[in-house]
């Protein structure tokens, strides 16, 4: 799937523009989807998020040998480690795929709910191994599908880099992301990359993206 980048102010900011996006995102707004429906709607999108999210990954070429002849191909560099984090619970849609493109990856659960009367996240799981062996060849990719005030963003990045992870190898991926949240992270790390099906408006009073899709994880899991 071709798709194509509306110009922004922030450098880093990929939005992906192209009419099978817009339509499956129309179905998700929609308050009356079912969440069958909405979950295979976003599992389209996820596909091509993922396209433009992995498309710098390192590259090297090996000899194959086709029913034709020898000859010389790419595949992702043997020499990096891919780590994919979704953030839980609503990050966990996006694993699938996940696995599906990047069977090598290490997968890092990160689990943070949001206090509803400060919006700061709140941690409750986050199972490191210790130190990466080769921080500077990991890349790592952060899933949420709201990427509302930033501040759960943050934090995740946040856990990555002061492992010693570059902030060019990070890339956070949402479906739907507001202002207020690019600008928290890219305010801090301004050199990480960030993937996203939309950028809507603004927030409301209660954080949530305007005008958004409701609750994400709700509609995901049927917790309504």
């Amino acid at each position: 799937m071709k798709t194509a980048q509306k110009e922004t102010k922030y450098g880093n900011l990929a939005v992906l523009s192209h009419p099978l996006i817009k339509h499956n995102l129309t179905v998700m707004r929609d308050k009356a989807t079912t969440t069958e429906v909405f979950n295979l709607a976003l599992k389209r999108i996820t596909y091509a998020l993922f396209y433009e999210s992995t498309k710098f990954l390192p590259t090297e070429d090996i000899e194959v040998e086709t029913p034709i002849k020898k000859t010389k191909s790419s595949i992702v560099s043997k020499n990096i480690d891919v780590i994919v984090a979704p953030i839980l619970r609503a990050g966990l849609v996006f694993s699938d795929i996940a696995q599906a493109l990047l069977p090598f990856a290490h997968i890092h659960h990160l689990g943070m709910y949001r206090n509803e009367e400060t919006l700061e996240p709140i941690w409750y799981y986050n199972k490191m191994k210790g130190k990466f062996k080769n921080p500077e060849n990991t890349y790592v990719f952060i899933l949420d599908p709201m990427l509302a005030t930033g501040n759960s963003g943050y934090d995740a990045v946040h856990n990555f880099v002061k492992q010693g992870i570059k902030e060019e190898n990070i890339v956070f991926m949402s479906l739907i992301s507001a202002p207020e949240g690019i600008e928290r992270l890219t305010k801090a790390y301004g050199k990480i990359r960030i993937v996203t099906a939309q950028l809507d408006e603004t927030l409301n009073e209660k954080g949530y993206i305007v005008p958004g899709l409701g609750d994400a994880g709700d509609r995901i899991f049927n917790t309504l």
